[in-house]
């Protein structure tokens, strides 16, 4: 018997007894327990019943060794570990050290939602001379950039329909994942601002078209509003959503950044009457989306279904989404549009820092290539392979910034997309409760009488003030180095620290030269990737 399981009895011995102790009542000779005579003490009476209850639960019933060895007194461990995240977001965590967004970045995002000053007093917080640090050079010829520059064309040669993008815009978001009011305000925010609002590989709800806004349907591994019964690909279903005016472009989801190569479950419980209208599936039927993709399973397969959904969708842009891992996957994709000539209009890149749901901690924490380098990364094979010119690239991972906007067009991406930025801006606190169905803000729930709190009208303002001073700041930054047009960046402009001092990327790294790989010029730090790289498998 351990100290505290001793206490606890003597406790209860002499406590019980002594709470219940009945004396003689003067007035009508019968006897009555001390706590009904002292009305006072009848809270002490309850106090010591709950604290007996309590004990014997965990002694006797409870699954928990501590609470076993350390009855009631363990209850008190587990209260305060509750509420362990929430302490020290508020009262120990400083500026810069959350992850994964810190408190400096929330606040930028919530002043400009807000539009009240973003500034910062006393200098910077961060340590500029930490190894990994990234930072600009600047000009001491500083341009104005007209804002129209912003605006980026997406479409290559075999695209009918090109569509005019916003440098920012709104990141794979599914209603299911986010609460109807949060997605209408997307859209809303989308169709005010002039930027696109992405479906995520939930299907298109009412709540994306609500308002307007320019979409972009997302197809994941279950096909949700194009699939059959049995999962696979509904060519007519998809022609019919397709040819919807709002959906500008389509993106096919191959590896997201928070769980790349993993499925992912929709339990029946949460397949409502509407949900199972929106992704055409049963009512209260578990669905299933594998983590591969049904109707392909090559780098030349993904090229034959590109064309196929530009055929059916009548020439809209399609692309595909990735996070990178095995170069030679990626690789060996360049190798199949090289072989079949069909290119992808657009490949958005999403970093393994992303991810706006909930995902294995493994697969968030250690699969998967960063945005930055990733980006980096697939320009150069581009470049290489002599296709860059036919290809937008977009850069879906962690974006709340001016800087983290430039950081990524710098390295290659035409237009940056992002999720939890645009969430913070919507309301949501950080509080890491999106997969309990409990989000305290009404963003990321299923729950109505949570998604109530969201003021459609007032959050979709937020988001576009957000966006607008994002973009306005990503202007001036571009006009510090001396650019009257962001084309003109490059990773020779992006510098990070070393061991050996500030680099650019471009020293850090191995650009290819145009058609390098091509002509069996390949750097060597890419050469054993290309070799194994293959278009009719996926090495």
């Amino acid at each position: 018997m351990t100290p505290a399981v001793r206490f606890y009895w003597i406790f209860v011995v002499i406590a019980l007894p002594l709470s219940t102790f009945a004396m003689h009542s003067a007035t009508d000779g019968v006897w009555y327990p001390l706590a009904l005579q002292h009305p006072g003490l009848l809270s002490v009476l309850l106090l010591v019943l709950l604290f007996t209850l309590v004990g014997l639960f965990d002694q006797f019933i409870a699954d928990s060794n501590l609470r076993k060895n350390y009855p009631v007194f363990a209850n008190i461990r587990f209260l305060f570990e509750h509420f362990r995240p929430e302490i020290r977001q508020y009262f120990i965590a400083d500026n810069l050290e959350e992850r994964p967004f810190n408190r400096e970045t929330r606040d930028l995002i919530y002043r400009r939602a807000k539009k009240i000053d973003d500034t910062m007093p006393f200098g910077t917080e961060r340590d500029i001379t930490a190894e990994g640090y990234l930072c600009l050079f600047h000009s001491l010829n500083a341009k104005h950039v007209d804002p129209d520059k912003t605006r980026v064309l997406i479409g290559g040669p075999d695209c009918r329909q090109p569509y005019s993008a916003s440098l920012l815009n709104v990141s794979g978001m599914s209603f299911g994942a986010l609460s109807n009011n949060a997605i209408s305000a997307l859209n809303k925010a989308a169709a005010e601002g002039g930027f696109y609002h992405n479906t995520g590989e939930g299907g298109i709800s009412p709540y994306h078209q609500s308002h307007g806004g320019d979409l972009v349907w997302q197809l994941g591994t279950g096909y949700f509003g194009c699939r059959t019964p049995e999962g696979r690909f509904n060519p007519d279903a998809f022609r019919e959503a397709a040819s919807l005016a709002q959906v500008k472009m389509i993106e096919i989801k191959l590896s997201q950044g928070a769980k790349p190569s993993h499925g992912g479950v929709l339990p029946g419980a949460k397949v409502s009457e509407e949900i199972a209208r929106i992704r055409l599936v049963e009512v209260g039927k578990t669905v299933y989306s594998p983590a591969n993709h049904p109707e392909f399973s090559t780098p030349l397969g993904l090229m034959s279904f590109i064309s196929q959904l530009r055929q059916l969708s009548d020439g809209k842009p399609i692309g595909f989404k990735l996070c990178i891992g095995r170069k030679s996957e990626f690789m060996g994709i360049v190798k199949a549009m090289l072989e079949t000539g069909i290119t992808p209009d657009f490949i958005t890149i999403d970093g393994a820092e992303g991810g706006t749901g909930a995902a294995p901690v493994e697969f968030s924490n250690r699969l998967g290539m960063p945005c930055i380098e990733a980006g980096y990364f697939v320009e150069q094979v581009l470049i290489g392979a002599g296709l860059r010119d036919r290809i937008r690239l977009i850069s879906a991972g962690k974006s709340a910034s001016g800087f983290d906007l430039l950081s990524k067009v710098a390295l290659g991406a035409d237009v940056v997309n992002s999720a939890r930025a645009m969430m913070l801006a919507l309301g949501c606190i950080q509080s890491k409760s999106c997969n309990t169905n409990k989000c305290p803000t009404g963003v990321a729930t299923q729950d109505p009488a949570r998604a109530k709190a969201i003021n459609v009208d007032l959050r979709a303002q937020r988001v576009r003030n957000y966006h607008q001073a994002t973009v306005n700041v990503f202007l001036e930054l571009c006009g510090a180095l001396g650019y009257d047009n962001p084309d003109d960046l490059g990773p020779s402009d992006l510098y990070q620290r070393t061991e050996s001092g500030l680099k650019d990327f471009n020293e850090i790294y191995v650009p290819i030269p145009p058609g390098a790989l091509l002509n069996k010029a390949v750097p060597e730090s890419y050469l054993k990737d290309w070799e194994r790289a293959r278009a009719d498998a996926f090495c």
